[in-house]
């Protein structure tokens, strides 16, 4: 009899393939009346589907997963290709597609393409105050001197790129952003900021925004997940025991305020009018990064993974979506409460985590990040 490992990663695969038959090369962002949309190439989200992709393949082996996501990649050269298009985001698009494809069989092309990527997010690092730029001023109000937690997650690329071109630089900058994290954004109680404003000149200071949570002084979901597992890779690609310590705190934040079936509020200190929604993507992320803290620490090891299989089995045996039609595998994640966008719905990236929190339980690691 199958265990309820086994059964999901193998319920999840199977939707993967069906729905694949529809999505194809597109780049699907959330789900609505069951069916995924398709952003432009240039969105933040357009390489998750690409990950989850050759996630599949890499269980299956099966042609067409690895077909669609080389097929993806292809498409995401147009935004590659224009520097206004480009942003802070650009390991979250070429490190699921073209460096995934890289390591997997050492393709020539994939590799120009994520090196690239990593040297335009090299590229928007700001010296004054040690941080990697978020957003450009046509798509933001001016926000020269943003930096935003999710950026965390894309350091990896930069870490990446220096392991390939055995140059400390990409390196360095990740290593200069990651410990501005550590100073800005990590409040004492482990929760964490969305947003910090620096002055660009001086590198101080200015604002802190609640940007997709719920004030200045909240605690965003998503963005505790984000902090967890990029603190989590910090440490794997840097060895300081001070992000593994930090990627605790904010994960004990985040454990310590889910409901009893494991699930988020979209933001752990909402107002009762708001806190209908949810946000499974957080679940899904913060469950694989816990994992990534498990797999380096001694210390409370067997008690991060259980907590982290819990939440998975919760997100499965909750929030899943396989009776239905619907083409999304987790139900209820919300993207942007505060501007009223997406919310309760499936998202591509909340997939993304979940199965790959799934693969990690069985002991794979290391095909994305």
């Amino acid at each position: 009899m199958e265990n309820w490992l086994e059964q999901a990663i193998k319920r999840a695969l199977n939707k993967i393939s069906n729905t694949s038959d529809r999505i194809r090369d597109t780049f699907p962002h959330v789900s609505h009346e069951g069916k995924y949309d398709a952003t432009e190439p240039s969105w933040w989200t357009s390489g998750f589907w690409s990950g989850i992709l050759w996630l599949a393949y890499n269980e299956t082996k099966n042609e067409k997963f690895k077909t669609f996501a080389i097929s993806c990649e292809e498409k995401l050269d147009e935004p590659l290709n224009n520097y206004f298009t480009l942003h802070h985001d650009v390991g979250f698009m070429w490190l699921p597609s073209a460096v995934a494809h890289y390591k997997y069989d050492g393709n020539v092309k994939s590799l120009r393409r994520g090196l690239i990527a990593a040297s335009h997010l090299a590229g928007r690092f700001n010296l004054n105050g040690n941080f990697i730029r978020a957003w450009n001023n046509n798509v933001q109000e001016d926000c020269t001197g943003w930096a935003i937690i999710d950026c965390l997650m894309n350091l990896p690329l930069l870490y990446w790129a220096s392991e390939y071109e055995k140059d400390p630089r990409f390196k360095s900058i990740a290593i200069a952003h990651t410990d501005t994290v550590l100073k800005e954004f990590i409040r004492e109680d482990g929760s964490v900021r969305h947003i910090v404003c620096f002055d660009p000149e001086k590198g101080n200071v200015v604002k802190v925004l609640g940007g997709q949570g719920y004030s200045p002084d909240s605690a965003w979901a998503r963005g505790a997940a984000w902090c967890i597992y990029g603190m989590a890779l910090a440490y794997k690609y840097v060895g300081d025991k001070k992000y593994l310590d930090a990627a605790k705190k904010v994960s004990n934040f985040f454990i310590n305020n889910l409901r009893e079936d494991y699930m988020a509020v979209w933001d752990f200190r909402a107002s009762k009018e708001t806190s209908y929604a949810m946000d499974s993507s957080a679940v899904a992320c913060a469950a694989s990064g816990i994992l990534e803290i498990a797999r380096f620490c001694e210390e409370d090891r067997d008690y991060y993974i259980e907590i982290a299989s819990k939440m998975l089995k919760s997100l499965g045996d909750n929030y899943g979506s396989w009776e239905d039609e619907q083409e999304g595998l987790i139900t209820l994640g919300t993207v942007h409460l505060p501007a009223n966008k997406n919310i309760n719905v499936p998202i591509i990236y909340g997939d993304y985590y979940y199965l790959e929190g799934l693969l990690k339980l069985e002991g794979k690691y290391d095909l994305i990040w």
